[in-house]
């Protein structure tokens, strides 16, 4: 199966990697407007999006650029006829464009995934393996505590993906947009949520600390209190950017900085490991490595994908609710 990519930045070298690591995948071309670092990839370089897929002809094209790309990315891709389309987050520049595309996509029968890899972080497809298990009894609450230990005074971010200072909305829309779409993963959709949003650091335009409430059926609840000013324990703070606790009526799991999974029985004080800590290839538990693999099963086998677009668009109404929330500082219904 062919694959070509569109974007060469930070984050990109997680998808070459991955890619490469995939059986049956070729990696047939490389695209950036910097010739030198589509060249950097080690895959055959283009700086037209156009000329690589006319030339290269792949079957998925991954694209791993801003969002003020995407929406064009789509549409030469389903012109010329590809197979798959992979989209990085935050998808679109707005949940209006993002909806034209997912349905310029779906009239031409091309399915379009969102690259939204956190709920395929192997310590939250082990915790949905407890909670659908029955393992920890009833669920009642999640709460995730994002402590990345990065945005402290004037150089926060500027090492790594500078254009974080500049974003006028950052917490939410880059970082805790990966947090919705998992605690959708593991409860269902929410149907309101309650945000209190501020920033910290004066040097950066967006905001960078708060706290989301998320109601779910039956009374369930998750919380997100993200400060990406303060860390947590953890020799790699990018490894689970957190911690986090799943707890219910027969037990609690924890989520430590290392990515261990550990449950303690309801009323006890010991705690067995359900997943223990290793050393992941890859980003965050190999996630990237885990929903590339999982697309090109599916093209192969004709399994469903997870974050379709179509899907995904729950995702970004959610952000906007969130968002509206903290300007109106009321709980708001999705």
């Amino acid at each position: 199966m062919k694959v070509a990519c569109l974007g060469a930045g930070y984050f990109a070298q997680f998808h070459y990697d991955a890619w490469r690591r995939i059986d049956g995948v070729d990696l047939v071309g490389a695209c950036d407007r910097d010739p030198s670092k589509a060249d950097a990839t080690g895959a055959t370089a283009f700086s037209d999006l156009g000329a690589m897929l006319d030339t290269a002809k792949p079957d998925i094209l991954d694209i791993i650029t801003p969002p003020s790309s995407h929406a064009e990315a789509i549409a030469r891709a389903v012109k010329a006829g590809v197979k798959a389309i992979i989209c990085q987050k935050p998808f679109c520049t707005s949940l209006e464009e993002a909806r034209t595309s997912t349905r310029l996509t779906a009239s031409a029968g091309i399915p379009l995934i969102i690259h939204e890899n956190f709920r395929f972080q192997p310590w939250y497809r082990a915790a949905k393996e407890v909670l659908d298990q029955g393992r920890i009894g009833t669920p009642h609450q999640l709460t995730f505590r994002l402590r990345t230990g990065d945005g402290q005074g004037p150089q926060a971010y500027l090492d790594r993906q500078p254009y974080f200072q500049t974003m006028p909305r950052l917490l939410v829309h880059e970082t805790g947009v990966h947090w919705v779409d998992t605690f959708r993963y593991l409860f269902g959709r929410p149907t309101a949520v309650y945000a209190d949003l501020r920033r910290l650091n004066p040097a950066i335009s967006g905001e960078d600390a708060g706290h989301i409430l998320f109601d779910f059926h039956g009374g369930r609840r998750a919380l997100f209190d993200g400060n990406r000013l303060l860390d947590h324990a953890a020799q790699n703070q990018r490894t689970t950017l957190g911690e986090g606790l799943f707890e219910g009526t027969e037990g609690t799991l924890t989520l430590t900085g290392d990515g261990g999974l550990h449950l303690r029985r309801f009323g006890a004080i010991d705690a067995e490991t359900v997943l223990a800590p290793k050393k992941w290839a890859g980003f965050g538990g190999d996630c990237v490595f885990a929903l590339q693999k999982h697309v090109v099963d599916a093209l192969q086998l004709g399994t469903p994908f997870e974050n379709e677009a179509a899907d995904y668009l729950f995702v970004l109404e959610v952000e906007a609710a969130i968002y509206r929330s903290a300007e109106i500082k009321a709980r708001v219904e999705v």
